[in-house]
């Protein structure tokens, strides 16, 4: 069957358009709320003018003004996810609804401004519905839709499960749907098809080397070797380090209210259920291969300091995790004295986690290029540990670092906006927890 049969069933259609989106989720989950509430606030037969003073009012425009930002910027983010790996929009609509109306919120407590909580709430909910319903509107269409080039090494291209993959018969873009190019661009394809992807370019079709495709849909980057080539540039971009940091520290301020009282609760059970203290802490290696003292909440009856590599993995069902440890560690709240590590520069709250000074050893003697995940700081939770749980093995580890090294090729408030979504699902889970 040729491309050109299959491509109905694939085509981007209105539905999947910016335009309609805004318009649809900004008249049903912001405009109808105001409108009914003005209905039911003035009475069944409100005046024109009537209906005008009431919205007005700074406590219904403040609402509506901000719910409208929040609808607006909730779809610019939800449209971005769309196009990287592993993320679910539907799953992902309630925490940035929730985010936004959360941020709205607190700059409204901040300012001290008047607001409706009833026009807040009726908003949120029919932001929230609206997005779904045009996320059902769209079920047919399965992820993005790749057109292959053939030559070079496009075929592994077909492998990917994530999207349908369509090999071109002829270099012709008469009758091609709206589609993504994917072509090998390093390889000799012949003149016709070099014409094909400038046409293509020039039409407005996006045009990928299959490499960056494959990143994108798998979240790995390929560690055989690191080259111009393979992987850009090899210094992330410092500028965003300098505002991550500056948002962690806000983030810690923020987390403390909450992180002190969960701290003494876990500290007690801790004392309660086994001798021993209450943290420990532990040999890492860090920032620019810089060794640092990681802070834990205890959840062994032994402790290790990370110099014995042995001793540093932690195995299924490990007879040294005590009863409330494995409590701590499927919930992750092990980690929150790590918080401290923050607050000194040596951790973030998001980032490739630190492995013990042992375990880091090992693999930079069995795996090139382990080195290069150091170039950012390490972090509570990381891309690696929302995709692929805790690991030990060498095996493991070599794919956990494809996973590093997309985090750190693709390093964006974006990516981290990803994580940190993706995080409460593990935490709500206990996914790769051991």
């Amino acid at each position: 069957m040729s491309a050109h049969f299959l491509s109905p069933i694939v085509r981007r259609g209105l539905v999947h358009s910016l335009r309609f989106e805004l318009v649809f989720v900004l008249l049903f989950g912001t405009v109808f709320p105001l409108l009914a509430l003005t209905f039911l606030e003035g009475g069944r037969f409100v005046s024109f003018d009537i209906a005008a003073n009431w919205i007005a009012q700074p406590g219904v425009a403040n609402s509506f003004i901000g719910s409208v930002l929040c609808g607006i910027v909730s779809i610019i983010i939800l449209r971005r996810l769309r196009y990287y790996p592993g993320v679910a929009v539907a799953r992902s609509i309630l925490p940035v609804l929730a985010l936004m109306f959360s941020l709205l919120i607190g700059v409204i407590a901040g300012l001290r401004l008047e607001y409706y909580n009833k026009l807040l709430l009726l908003c949120f909910l029919g932001i929230f519905t609206t997005r779904f319903a045009i996320t059902a509107m769209r079920s047919r269409a399965k992820g993005l839709l790749y057109y292959l080039v053939p030559g070079g090494r496009v075929d592994i291209i077909s492998q990917l499960r994530s999207a349908p993959v369509i090999t071109l018969k002829s270099p012709s873009l008469e009758g091609l749907p709206d589609c993504a190019i994917v072509a090998d661009l390093h390889a000799d394809i012949g003149d016709e098809w070099e014409r094909f992807l400038a046409d293509a370019a020039i039409s407005g079709r996006p045009v990928y080397h299959y490499k960056h495709v494959w990143e994108a849909e798998t979240g790995t980057v390929q560690i055989d070797h690191l080259s111009e080539n393979s992987f850009g540039a090899l210094v992330p971009g410092f500028a965003y380090q300098k505002i991550k940091r500056a948002v962690d520290l806000v983030l810690v301020v923020g987390a403390l209210p909450i992180a002190i009282p969960l701290l003494g609760v876990c500290a007690i059970m801790i004392k309660r259920d086994s001798a021993g203290p209450v943290f420990f802490r532990q040999r890492r290696m860090g920032f620019r291969g810089e060794e640092f003292e990681v802070l834990k909440l205890r959840t062994m009856s032994q402790g290790h300091n990370g110099k014995n590599r042995n001793l540093s993995i932690t195995k299924s069902a490990d007879q040294r995790i005590t009863k409330v440890g494995a409590f701590l560690r499927h919930t992750r709240l092990d980690e929150l004295p790590q918080i401290y590590n923050i607050v000194r520069g040596e951790m973030s709250w998001i980032g490739p986690r630190p492995e013990t000074v042992s375990l880091s050893e090992w693999y930079e003697s069995e795996i090139p290029f382990y080195r290069y995940r150091h170039m950012v700081r390490p972090g509570i939770s990381g891309w690696a540990q929302v995709n692929q749980g805790h690991v030990a093995e060498v095996g493991e580890v070599d794919e956990k670092l494809q996973y590093d090294f997309y985090y750190v090729k693709n390093l964006s408030y974006w990516l981290d906006i990803i994580i940190a979504l993706r995080t409460v699902k593990v935490v709500l889970s206990g996914f790769g927890a051991k």
